[in-house]
């Protein structure tokens, strides 16, 4: 394991040279994710204006939805990169150089791509964290900041979940399924609102099939005081996105067991 870490952080320091090669085209690509999704969180703030809010939420509460869903995404987008762009490994024949190393396939994937561009991204989303904490009559004890925490990382354990299956496809495909993009960005539109707002059947899927729910929206009522049962269980709600990352490489390793070279 500690060999396969060190891979990573190997993969991640070399690519993180490369990028900065240019680092006047990097900066103005970290300015843009970092400028670009501030349309959206603004367009909640105008929806809040103008209507009032939605039923049973404050604009602060909706945003601390909204701030760890981003900040979710733009952490898998970054550093699972590699699977979010493997059909080009299938079509360019790179993934056959994989299988031939010594090395667990899923490490070398997720070393092959990182998106450090994100880093804007990423300074946006703490800032609308900011400004949500700073607006919540919370009193923040450390379980709420455990917890605060464990959503943010489970949200990208979820993305990775949808990366690595959407990538298992191309082993079938060749190319990626546009289909993928209704659980990733789609996922991430409609998760960074409290799922209540929703279909029951809406809320009940993203919960208990993709578990966006179990990451944001049910921690959420902890740290907003208004759960209906055990705290403890709230808490842990993040956790149950192992038990959604667990069978995506479960299907990963059937793909890769009948995989066939493209030849290119």
């Amino acid at each position: 394991m500690m060999r396969a870490m060190r891979l990573y952080f190997k993969y991640m320091s070399i690519l993180f040279k490369s990028q900065m090669q240019y680092r006047t085209s990097f900066l103005l690509l970290c300015a843009g994710q970092f400028f670009v999704p501030f349309a959206v969180f603004a367009a909640m703030y105008f929806l809040f204006e103008r209507f009032g809010g939605l039923p049973g939420w404050t604009f602060h509460e909706a945003a601390l939805c909204f701030g760890v869903i981003q900040m979710a995404f733009a952490l898998a987008e970054c550093f699972v990169r590699g699977f979010d762009a493997f059909s080009n490994l299938i079509v360019r024949g790179g993934f056959d150089r994989l299988l031939v190393r010594p090395r667990g396939t899923v490490i070398q994937v997720l070393g092959s791509n990182f998106e450090f561009t994100r880093f804007g991204r990423m300074l946006q989303s703490a800032v609308v964290l900011g400004i949500a904490v700073s607006g919540l009559p919370v009193q923040w004890t450390p379980g709420k900041i455990i917890t605060l925490i464990l959503m943010i990382i489970g949200g990208v354990v979820v993305f990775s979940g949808i990366y690595i299956l959407a990538a298992t496809f191309c082993f079938w495909t060749v190319q990626a399924l546009e289909v993928a993009n209704i659980f990733t960005d789609g996922g991430r539109e409609m998760a960074q609102y409290p799922l209540d707002i929703y279909a029951k059947w809406v809320t009940r899927f993203f919960t208990f099939i993709i578990p966006f729910g179990a990451v944001s929206y049910l921690p959420l009522l902890y740290i907003l005081d208004r759960t209906d049962g055990p705290d403890l269980l709230y808490m842990a709600m993040p956790l149950a996105s192992l038990l959604f990352l667990l069978p995506c490489l479960a299907v990963w390793r059937i793909g890769v067991r009948r995989y066939r070279s493209t030849g290119s």
